[in-house]
């Protein structure tokens, strides 16, 4: 409290909390936003890199036996003026049908190709990979049946079937019976491949 020279009284009152806030300086604080990742995109991105892998393999492996089976060609070297032997792939139907089979195959891996790449960029994405499932458990079913099928063509070229008669031919023929038992190799392998990426893609589908 003071007196002024007018006789005047002044009373000094004490600065207020509410006072003190209202002159306090205002801070512009900013939050940084830290994007969390899901802990299990980890795993499903190496589920889908492993799927790119062994579809690769897979089509290399298809491919290769269609382009075996396909080639599978031999002529003896003796034949007389109106009689050539000769052994083709087309003279077998097991074998016609194991060449469109793997041939469908082939370009069914060629064309999954963009799709397993999705699932590399987008690991939770589900109907590419469910579309994935389906198609690859189609393609497994027709290259264990074109495989199997020409597998036993292979095995009666190699050792006949006495009890009908049937001759092993692949003394003769060996080159075409070495290209038909590759290809039957190369098509159990693709169709072994296949079965390992259904179950990538089961496990990449679960939720947890």
């Amino acid at each position: 409290m003071a007196t002024g020279k007018n006789g005047e009284t002044a009373i000094n009152m004490p600065e207020t909390k509410a006072s003190v806030k209202g002159t306090a300086p205002l801070l512009n604080s900013s939050k940084a936003v830290s994007t969390v990742e899901h802990p299990n995109r980890g795993v499903k991105k190496g589920f889908a890199i492993g799927d790119f892998v062994l579809r690769l393999c897979a089509l290399g492996a298809a491919l290769g036996a269609t382009v075996a089976m396909g080639n599978a060609d031999q002529v003896l070297p003796f034949f007389t003026q109106f009689l050539q032997f000769e052994a083709q792939y087309d003279d077998f139907d097991t074998f016609r049908f194991f060449v469109m089979a793997m041939g469908m195959v082939s370009g069914y891996l060629f064309i999954s190709l963009p799709f397993s790449i999705i699932g590399i960029i987008r690991p939770f994405a589900t109907k590419p990979r469910l579309f994935l499932v389906i198609f690859d458990s189609m393609m497994a079913a027709l290259t264990i049946a074109a495989g199997s099928a020409s597998a036993s063509m292979v095995y009666l070229a190699h050792n006949g079937n006495d009890d009908v008669n049937w001759l092993p031919f692949c003394q003769q023929f060996g080159d075409f019976c070495q290209s038909a038992s590759g290809a039957v190799i190369g098509s159990l392998l693709a169709a072994a491949l296949l079965l390992v990426i259904i179950i990538l893609s089961a496990f990449a589908l679960k939720r947890n």
